[in-house]
């Protein structure tokens, strides 16, 4: 399989997912329902969902999607290709308006991802990689642009990105928005007491692990709950740009399509962790 090949329809698929995102957040009341685990949900998650199926499903590849994750285990394990989607991520920061959500698409093979597509609708950025030839950022507004475009003229136009490109600044920790936890705090706190000077900054969705990919942030701690379609994409786009990511715990790889779908707490780092 080359991975390319599926690189600029998936791009294609975020842009337009980010249209039909906007033209419900122009709404004045888009409307939100409770979902089973009491996590909120938008006519934007729909509609972004649906325009993202309709555009991979000619691959013949599976889609494991938020808005679509009860899929069996006993089917999904045999999958040795899978789309991990969570179309859009930061239904929370949607709803508070503050622009900082996202719709993220990996292409996942053997429970690794080899491809992830980044796109924030609010403020048209794109972040795009593969691990076989880096990561790249790009300003896009225009949906048909990116239809008519072949990906080599798409990177031409992009920026790459590098966690070595920071600026000199502060040691600087990004963490979640709307989902800080004690262990999170007590972590900066413990930096702090080290190094003397850290910075903070709050993010909401993935736009944390774009910030280490991009060189803005030395690591993220994500001492809380996620699940695998949070992180697939941004994964993807972090290691591409020379981040690590592993577990909390032991140190090891995050996996994709396991049985539980939970992702155990993890770092994302330039190596300065």
């Amino acid at each position: 399989m080359n991975i390319k090949t599926y690189l600029l329809p998936a791009i294609v698929a975020a842009v337009d997912a980010g249209h039909a995102i906007m033209e419900v957040y122009r709404q004045p009341d888009f409307g939100v329902e409770e979902k089973s685990d009491k996590s909120p949900l938008t006519l934007a998650d729909k509609k972004a969902h649906e325009t993202i199926v309709a555009h991979l499903s000619e691959f013949g590849i599976p889609v494991l999607s938020e808005e679509g994750r009860s899929i069996d285990y006993e089917t999904r394990k045999h999958w040795p290709y899978l789309w991990m989607v969570d179309p859009l991520d930061g239904t929370k920061e949607f709803i508070k308006r503050n622009g900082e959500f996202t719709v993220n698409i990996a292409l996942i093979r053997d429970q690794a991802p080899v491809l992830g597509v980044i796109y924030v609708p609010a403020s048209h950025q794109l972040y795009f990689a593969s691990r076989d030839f880096g990561a790249y950022t790009v300003h896009i507004i225009d949906i048909e642009m990116v239809k008519n475009c072949s990906l080599d003229e798409i990177i031409h136009a992009s920026e790459r990105i590098s966690v070595k490109t920071a600026a000199a600044r502060p040691f600087t920790i990004v963490g979640s928005r709307s989902h800080a936890t004690p262990e999170l705090m007590a972590y900066v706190e413990k930096k702090r007491s080290e190094l003397g000077t850290v910075e903070f900054i709050s993010a909401g969705s993935s736009l944390k692990i774009c910030q280490i990919a991009e060189g803005k942030a030395d690591v993220y701690p994500r001492l809380g709950p996620t699940n695998e379609w949070d992180t697939a994409a941004g994964h993807a786009i972090a290691e591409a740009a020379g981040a690590l990511v592993f577990r909390s715990d032991t140190g090891g790889p995050m996996l994709y399509n396991k049985e539980n779908l939970l992702n155990p707490w993890f770092f994302v780092s330039n190596g300065n962790h």
